[in-house]
């Protein structure tokens, strides 16, 4: 099923930041040696849903922050 959605720009940034900040906070979370694994197995699930929206959202640059780090699969 695909759906269409259609945003006025202030709308788009709007989404763009609560996706980043979101994401920033799983990233953290995932770096946290006091966070068990299989929590950190469903945030990385959380983590690929968010990052394939803020994909179509912004441009590779923006992006890039948001990857995973080296060692942890990347999600495209």
């Amino acid at each position: 099923m695909m759906l269409g959605l259609l945003l006025k720009d202030m709308e788009q940034k709007e989404i763009e930041y609560l996706l980043k900040r979101e994401l920033d906070e799983i990233l953290n979370d995932l770096e946290d040696p006091r966070v068990n694994k299989k929590l950190k197995e469903s945030m990385r699930t959380r983590y690929k849903r968010l990052f394939k929206l803020l994909c179509r959202m912004c441009n590779e640059k923006d992006r890039t922050k948001y990857m995973l780090k080296t060692g942890e699969k990347e999600y495209r």
